[in-house]
């Protein structure tokens, strides 16, 4: 076989026709519009997650305060006194948190309240969409 027949043959070998293509990119859509929900599902379950476990952690905070002050932080005083002392309290023995007061996974300040019937403070977080009330990760998230 001559040089010029075997590079002949390679130029003929068949590609793929504009239909086949239109084929494997419809299946792989399909494919990715039933792991693109699951993913982003949990990726919204981690974050509530998340939300629930820095809420622990300021209440853990939050305790430790009341141990050394005698008291919760007011809500005049916010989540700050956990970082840096109230004006003129001297039983203060922080930083209760070795960063600062972390936001919610959202991008958004804890709200914090004290004292908030029945319980002595209450944590809360507005959730994914940050507005009162909803349901799923739009749902309000309350410590303790």
């Amino acid at each position: 076989m001559s040089c010029r027949t075997a590079f002949a043959r390679a130029r003929v070998s068949p590609g793929f026709t504009l239909l086949e293509l239109l084929i494997v990119v419809v299946i792989i859509g399909l494919l990715a519009s039933f792991v693109a929900p699951r993913y982003f599902g949990q990726l919204g379950r981690s974050e509530v997650q998340v939300a629930r476990a820095q809420m622990q952690a300021l209440g853990t905070a939050l305790d430790q305060f009341r141990l050394d002050v005698g008291r919760y932080p007011s809500s005049t005083e916010g989540l700050a006194a956990l970082v840096t002392a109230p004006v003129g309290e001297v039983r203060w023995r922080g930083p209760y948190l070795q960063k600062a007061v972390p936001t919610d996974p959202w991008g958004r300040p804890y709200q914090y309240r004290s004292p908030a019937p029945p319980a002595d403070y209450e944590l809360l977080s507005l959730g994914q969409d940050g507005r009162p009330g909803g349901s799923g990760d739009a749902a309000d998230l309350r410590f303790p």
